[in-house]
């Protein structure tokens, strides 16, 4: 799924924000209460004012766990759990800035490969990749991911039922050919994906599992501009992510005149979703329809009536109103970054190999060292 740019300035927004919006509104894979993911989602740009030429942020389901950028030039433990790795591999950040250096000035580079394939020369241009592995904790089953995009479009990917490349652009053609006849390579990524990544999974989820298998129920707000207007129900504050809200009416689930929004980050690592019905609150329809929010691991439901007194609206409990809107102003502000900033999923590499364009990891790099 590849973003379009509208306008590029837009990157003044805040950057934790904003890769937490892109991990969820982009992600393909879909999390369950017994699969975890790792993720890390890496950007190298140039020309963009007040954002870092290289970023790179990680992630265990869902939750933020690192972080590193050309301008600090140092990988850093998001959760305080993170830091129980050290334990066992007292010099794991000290690793992860090394790999990110390295990887800072190889994906410049290849940013610059990238503009003259496409033969361009200045101006602003974000090359951007993800990279990761989901396990199932029940039974044992791992599986992987790389993606890479260019200027708002998809550009390589790796199929991992057939360990081959995928080109989605003809300037792709170079890298497909060099890698999927490079034994050594194909090598080192089958066993990055089965083996190197998920033994960290594991590990970051028995570190963090007091965070990681919590879970927090929402507030959840009805609203409603005028009195005409659709009626949004809005549940915020919920952990994990693995949840449903949707309109009942008499007892049954509606399918019909509703509209589904995003599922959105909240700043504190919570989340929140909403749910519009298209209705005219009357006194007749009062009590038959009913907003339901379920949350996995949750036996009960929690239900809001739609009642009129419990509508907050423009025309009454306007400053309410305003508070329980701002956490989706906000967020509407992200996804209006998002759409101008090219989030196409890439995957990281340890070491660069070839004529000068970016390749996944030397089989030749210290493996359980290293990740794409």
């Amino acid at each position: 799924m590849a973003l379009k740019v509208t306008n590029i300035f837009l990157f003044r927004a805040d950057i934790m924000d904003l890769f937490l919006f892109f991990l969820l509104v982009v992600q393909m894979h879909s999390v369950t209460p017994v699969i975890h993911t790792l993720q890390y989602f890496t950007t190298a740009s140039s020309q963009v004012p007040n954002f870092p030429e290289f970023v790179e942020v990680g992630y265990v389901d869902g939750v933020e766990i690192s972080y590193y950028d050309s301008n600090i030039r140092k990988a850093e433990s998001k959760q305080d759990w993170m830091n129980k790795i050290t334990a066992e591999d007292p010099k794991y950040w000290q690793m992860q800035t090394e790999i990110n250096v390295r990887n800072e000035i190889i994906h410049k580079h290849n940013l610059e490969v990238r503009k003259k394939r496409f033969n361009q020369t200045g101006g602003v241009h974000i090359l951007q990749w993800m990279s990761g592995c989901e396990w199932n904790d029940e039974t044992d089953e791992v599986t992987g991911w790389y993606q890479e995009g260019y200027d708002g479009e998809d550009f390589i990917s790796l199929d991992m039922k057939t360990w081959t490349w995928t080109a989605a652009k003809p300037q792709a053609f170079p890298d497909k050919l060099k890698w999927d006849q490079d034994i050594f390579i194909l090598d080192y990524i089958k066993y990055y994906f089965t083996e190197d990544c998920p033994s960290y999974l594991k590990k970051h989820v028995k570190n963090g599992k007091k965070v990681l298998m919590r879970t927090e129920l929402p507030e959840v707000f009805l609203l409603q501009k005028t009195p005409s207007s659709p009626v949004t129900c809005m549940a915020t504050g919920f952990y994990p992510d693995l949840a449903d809200l949707f309109w009942r009416k008499d007892g049954e689930q509606m399918l019909e005149d509703v509209e589904h929004g995003e599922l959105l980050p909240n700043h504190d690592g919570t989340f929140q979703m909403s749910v519009e019905l298209k209705v005219e609150v009357t006194a007749e329809v009062e009590g038959k329809y009913e907003c339901v929010f379920q949350l996995s691991g949750v036996k009960e439901d929690l239900v809001t009536k739609l009642e009129r007194r419990s509508i907050l609206s423009n025309a009454s409990h306007e400053d309410n109103l305003s508070v329980a809107l701002a956490a989706t102003a906000a967020v509407v502000a992200v996804a209006a970054v998002l759409a101008a900033i090219i989030m196409v999923m890439v995957r990281r590499h340890r070491n660069r190999q070839g004529e000068g364009h970016q390749c996944p990891p030397s089989s030749s790099s210290s493996s359980s060292r290293s990740r794409p």
